[in-house]
């Protein structure tokens, strides 16, 4: 029988919290252990790093150009025609996912066979006047529903007075660790164990809401970073150090000076709820090899997109920067189910459209010919194959609209609506705190990946460019007119 495949999937974490990457405080010993059974990715990127874009990415195989979401837009329906459940399902494979999905309509299943479903806070299904019956967070969230059960009808989402969206404000878990969004994604895929199909190999996805925000993870968890000492956030020569506005007070800001204390307490909540993760995916790894599965189980790790968390007086996601456009990338094979070693790291540049070939690679599966990405597989096995130069990223993002080119060893932005260019030597300067764009050594290369960008424009419905040069304040679509016009 093939092998069984496991996706775990987080929300919002970084790049670098890994210990065995060396992290100074971040301690995740069963992720570690997954990577010493396989290869990260060191050079993993979301081309459109928030939650739609990056999810549709994934689940489809396709860029962001091809998804048509070159940006953040809620309510669209995700109407494609090759979903990897949908593929897997066809090659004889039952499919559950369990935790986020992040699509509309909200019970949509692209193509699971069954979906157990916690999005977190959504807002537009917790609008009260102007939500459909149907879209409710009452009818549609799986977790909630139990929640309710076990805690009384009385809980909400919101209890702890925590934003969805705030990366700046934290506490403590108030309820019993058990009924944490964290440990119910666990809870039911040791369940799917038990009662699933023993004839038919598997594709789980197990997806946490985690972490991001709200930062609230069990009081062990909090407590364990609290009282450390924790890393300083990279500040860049180009971030602005002012903030005259005072938006670092805002709650749910994506820029500005926090208060110092406030600061540290999300941090440690923030590492606490990574931490918290990590634990619950080794109770999952233990029900895996209870169940005798462990030999004949792929699993792959991925996050949809990162956190600033401070970096340049930013929060959040969205932007182009290493915090929040890098992600962790993990295959690996506990089981040694590929017979064959996988090298421990590749700095060849990924990206989340690379997930769903990878996984139809590994399965013998044909890929269909809407799949953008590749499969990394022949990475981790250190075989010399053809690959990506760069990367071509983009943000709807207001006036910080933006495209980006990285090669993994150095990286080139372009703001749009303002015409602003960034160039960072990541080699040199990993946490991107010099720009380079006007220094004199570094013109050549500049204009490469600029050249590169337009090539990249060429014929977009937006007008970036006209073939030579980039048209600077052309209006930005969160989303593309194919997709809108379906």
């Amino acid at each position: 029988m093939k092998p069984n495949i496991v996706m775990i999937m987080v929300d919002q974490m970084r790049y670098d919290c890994l210990s065995i990457l060396g992290h100074p405080v971040v301690d995740t010993p069963y992720l570690d252990q997954l990577a010493r059974t396989g290869t990260i990715f060191k050079n993993a990127y979301a081309a459109t790093p928030s939650c739609v874009p990056a999810r549709a990415s994934l689940l489809t195989g396709m860029s962001q150009v091809h998804t048509g979401r070159v940006g953040y837009e809620d309510k669209l329906p995700w109407d494609y025609s090759n979903f990897l459940p949908e593929v897997l399902g066809k090659a004889g494979y039952y499919t559950q996912a369990i935790g986020k999905m992040h699509v509309y309509p909200t019970r949509k299943y692209c193509g699971f066979d069954h979906v157990e479903l916690h999005d977190g806070y959504m807002h537009y299904n917790r609008f009260k006047q102007h939500t459909k019956v149907s879209e409710s967070f009452n009818e549609v969230d799986d977790y909630l529903q139990w929640l309710k059960d076990k805690a009384g009808h009385h809980v909400d989402l919101t209890d702890l007075g925590l934003d969805c969206n705030s990366s700046t404000v934290a506490r403590p878990w108030a309820l019993d660790e058990s009924l944490h969004p964290t440990n119910w994604v666990v809870t039911r895929s040791i369940d799917f164990l038990r009662r699933r199909d023993p004839t038919l190999p598997f594709f789980l996805k197990m997806s946490f809401v985690r972490p991001h925000p709200p930062l609230d993870p069990p009081p062990y968890y909090f407590d364990m970073y609290l009282n450390r000492e924790l890393p300083e956030p990279t500040i860049g020569d180009w971030a602005d150090i002012t903030d005259k506005e005072k938006e670092g007070y805002n709650p749910v800001t994506g820029k500005g000076r926090v208060p110092a204390d406030r600061y540290k307490r999300a941090q440690a909540a923030y590492y606490g709820l990574i931490t918290h993760i990590d634990h619950q995916i080794g109770r999952f790894l233990m029900a895996l090899e209870e169940h005798e599965q462990k030999e004949h189980t792929i699993i792959m790790f991925v996050s949809d997109h990162g956190e600033l968390m401070g970096d340049h007086h930013l929060f959040r996601k969205s932007l182009p920067y290493e915090g929040s456009a890098k992600i962790p990338l993990i295959l690996s094979d506990p089981g040694n189910f590929l017979k064959t070693p996988l090298v421990p790291t590749s700095q060849r540049v990924t990206e989340l459209r690379d997930v769903m070939p990878t996984i139809l690679d590994i399965l013998d599966i044909p890929i269909p010919p809407s799949v953008d990405g590749k499969s990394i597989l022949p990475l981790a096995k250190d075989k010399s194959t053809e690959w990506r130069d760069y990367l071509h990223g983009e943000h709807e993002f207001g006036e910080k609209s933006y495209h980006y080119i990285t090669t993994g060893k150095e990286k080139y932005i372009w703001f749009s609506q303002t015409g602003e260019e960034q160039y960072f030597d990541l080699v040199n300067d990993p946490q991107e705190c010099i720009n380079h764009v006007a220094t004199q050594d570094y013109q050549d290369k500049v204009e490469r990946l600029r050249q590169v960008l337009i090539k990249e424009l060429t014929l977009r419905e937006e007008g970036y460019t006209d073939g030579e040069k980039l048209l600077v304040g052309k209006q930005a679509f969160s989303s593309l007119a194919h997709i809108k016009s379906k």
